[in-house]
């Protein structure tokens, strides 16, 4: 007997036979005896349709009221859920974030999760009730509904999971697991038995969509076994856990992709103390995450910045940076939606060096130009022009994944 946490993704939700078909995986392992908590995201292309109802009345509207109105989504599919269970004879009981409550900061449309109230659900539990939850979505301390931004299921699971001292976090999605890169893009892409904390954080924030990017943290933190499995068989996927000696005889073990990532320039401002602090704590205090940045300094005690954002977060950022930018007297902000960045990452960089170099030789032979870099400790990123990315992860991928013997 065993505590799970099981999430279900939009596609695993996607209509009512599919939530059929959630139900009678759960059925299935309550009658093998485990306790189950099961998260769900609302159903496939629910979201988007909430977030265009919107943009029908304004192209910004309130982040606080995007949030009321994206939260139902999770709702009804937790009721959904709990219905089809119920009919089967499964004692079952939705809970939204805010009636667990999932307490989150004020950050509308990407809050982070501070704490996880667990008296509800433990007597929920002890009733042999199987609890469905709603993912994505918290209250802060004002009593307002948050959402955790694009992912945030996968995170409210890991945090649930967490409180709950669960045995493991189950993540089913519509892909059978961890690949190496993108099998829609990659032909010889294989898919990893096991993969690091480490590997799968750095991995989620360079663009590979299997797991958010907070979830990981959360489990790494909390040493919380996630297994990315499919919903539509029982076919084992990947373990993500603690890192192992075997990981680390690998030199590469996944080459991701993003082309969420917008640029932004800006240019003829004066070299001196406190700039980038103006440009950058402006950014911050809107909760807009800023990647990769460079600053050049030009002749005549002028600077140049360019940094990256996300294309959801350009609007924002430019707003933001405009009056920023006139204040200290610079002479231009440009942006540029069309880049991509490309990684690649894995424990064995180390203790080998080289990897960048021999990244760079790659996408030289085959006529990409970097435009700009970051490397970590695991991973090495590149921001090319958005047109060479599939060339760019398949040239990389062949030169830094050993084929399957």
């Amino acid at each position: 007997m065993a505590l799970v946490v099981q999430k279900y993704g939009g596609t695993s939700v996607g209509d009512v036979e599919r939530i059929a078909n959630v139900a009678s995986k759960v059925a299935k392992r309550k009658a093998a005896g485990d306790d189950l908590v099961v998260v769900v995201s609302a159903m496939s292309g629910q979201t988007d349709g909430l977030i265009k109802l919107a943009q029908k009345i304004t192209d910004r509207p309130s982040d606080r009221e995007m949030d009321v109105l994206m939260a139902t989504g999770e709702q009804v599919t937790i009721a959904l859920l709990a219905i089809t269970l119920e009919n089967m004879g499964v004692p079952a009981v939705s809970m939204t974030g805010w009636q667990i409550p999932i307490t989150t900061d004020s950050a509308h449309m990407k809050a982070r999760i501070g704490a996880v109230e667990t008296k509800r659900m433990r007597e929920a539990l002890d009733s042999g009730k199987v609890i469905i939850v709603a993912g994505f979505q918290g209250v802060d301390g004002g009593g307002n509904i948050t959402t955790l931004g694009r992912g945030g299921s996968d995170t409210s699971a890991v945090a649930v999971a967490a409180a709950l001292k669960a045995d493991v976090c189950e993540i089913y999605t519509d892909v059978d697991g961890v690949y190496t890169t993108d099998p829609n893009l990659c032909r010889t892409a294989r898919k990893l038995s096991r993969i690091s904390y480490d590997e799968m954080l750095e991995l989620a924030s360079v663009g590979a969509k299997v797991l958010q990017i907070r979830s990981v943290e959360f489990a790494k933190k909390h040493k919380v076994p996630i297994h990315v499995r499919t919903s539509f068989s029982d076919v084992e996927g990947t373990w993500v856990v603690d890192e192992e000696n075997t990981m680390e005889q690998v030199l590469v073990s996944g080459v991701a992709f993003d082309r969420n990532e917008a640029k932004i320039s800006v240019r003829g401002v004066p070299d001196r103390p406190g700039i980038a602090a103006a440009v950058f704590g402006e950014l911050a205090k809107r909760s807009i995450v800023v990647d990769m940045i460079i600053q050049d300094i030009a002749e005549g005690g002028k600077a140049s910045m360019t940094f990256t954002v996300t294309k959801a977060d350009l609007t924002k950022a430019l707003d933001v940076i405009g009056p920023v930018a006139k204040e200290l007297g610079a002479e231009e902000v440009a942006s540029d939606t069309g880049i991509a960045k490309v990684s690649v990452v894995g424990v064995g960089m180390r203790s080998h060096a080289g990897v960048a170099a021999k990244m760079f030789e790659v996408l030289a032979r085959e006529g990409v130009n970097v435009l700009m870099i970051s490397t970590s400790e695991i991973k090495v990123s590149c921001v090319i022009e958005e047109k060479y990315t599939e060339l760019a992860v398949r040239v990389l991928h062949d030169a830094f994944i050993l084929p399957v013997r």
